[in-house]
């Protein structure tokens, strides 16, 4: 039996500045807020996946989104919706009409006992898919239903073992593919919630979306891992301590170092860490910005150009 209905997939065809802890810069301070709520969410997938006392119940839905709209007591943070509601896709297209609020309680429990115990035999991808799209179709809140649903599906994923709990999001991908995402979700939920219809189109773009994701992070950490030698090599070359590897790569990632960054990563004095600093920036590997207390160090251009050339070796 499938959750709520939805008709099985067919047989999938072809491949089946936050994270420094760091706001955008010019974020509102509401924008901040979510960030920030979204993180602790996730924060709590962590502790979730490494809980092997943990069952889900529609509570863990509730509790979810509690943690991401708290900053927005307008969407009612662990709250189901009441009334009835419609769903807007845009200038010229048809809405979606969830189902009605009495039944929104039934159908989330049905989510939770099937997330649980039904299709276990099923790949984790596919079944953190269908409970996103059994989420955000059910449309269980008044607000924050597309945040909870991405976030069920990191921690079906988190629970399953599949990848670890920081890596499953693919929320940069849904970011950088809204026109499709909701494209797809329009294509699958049709007009009025149906769970009948044919889930096969969104279990597929999820499936890309995850190998996207995990193409993007291996690639990351593979420039990760020769940045980090280079540093190495340089700080060799030159004679330097060995902590100076932490500033120089941190800069060559793309963020600033400050005083204090440099001397609580280093686990060294203050003094030292003005030193170790300004040693780099007379030699002409960082760039100071700022004055006083925002002084701020960044890779300078011979830093940049150094590290191009090693790459192109």
């Amino acid at each position: 039996m499938r959750c709520a209905g939805w008709r099985q997939p067919r047989p999938l065809s072809g491949r089946p500045q936050i994270l420094a802890g760091r706001h955008p810069a010019g974020a509102s301070d509401e924008t901040q807020r979510i960030i920030a709520a979204y993180a602790q969410a996730m924060d709590r997938v962590a502790v979730l996946a490494d809980d092997r006392r943990f069952q889900w119940s529609a509570q863990t839905m509730l509790d979810l989104h509690f943690l991401v709209c708290h900053p927005q007591p307008q969407a009612s943070p662990g709250r189901l919706r009441e009334g009835s509601m419609i769903v807007t896709r845009g200038l010229g297209r048809d809405p979606f009409r969830p189902p009605q609020s009495s039944e929104v309680p039934a159908l989330l429990n049905e989510v939770a006992t099937w997330l649980g115990k039904g299709d276990l035999a099923r790949h984790p991808v596919v079944r953190a898919a269908m409970a996103h799209l059994d989420l955000v179709s059910i449309h269980p809140f008044r607000d924050g239903n597309g945040r909870v649903a991405r976030i069920v599906q990191s921690l079906v994923l988190a629970k399953e073992g599949l990848l670890r709990p920081e890596l499953v999001s693919i929320e940069p991908y849904l970011g950088r593919h809204t026109r499709e995402y909701y494209a797809v979700l329009e294509e699958v939920q049709g007009q009025a919630f149906d769970p009948r219809r044919d889930a096969s189109p969104w279990v597929e773009f999820c499936i890309e979306a995850h190998v996207f994701e995990a193409t993007e992070r291996r690639r990351w950490l593979e420039i990760a891992y020769a940045r980090h030698d280079f540093c190495e090599e340089l700080v060799r070359e030159q004679a330097y301590p060995a902590r100076f590897v932490i500033a120089l790569d941190q800069t060559l990632l793309g963020l600033p170092v400050t005083n204090v960054d440099h001397r609580r990563e280093a686990g060294i004095a203050g003094p030292t860490a003005t030193q170790d600093l300004q040693r780099l920036r007379r030699d002409g590997w960082l760039d100071q910005e700022g004055g006083g207390r925002s002084i701020r160090y960044v890779a300078s251009r011979k830093l940049q150009e150094r590290w191009s050339a090693s790459r192109n070796r």
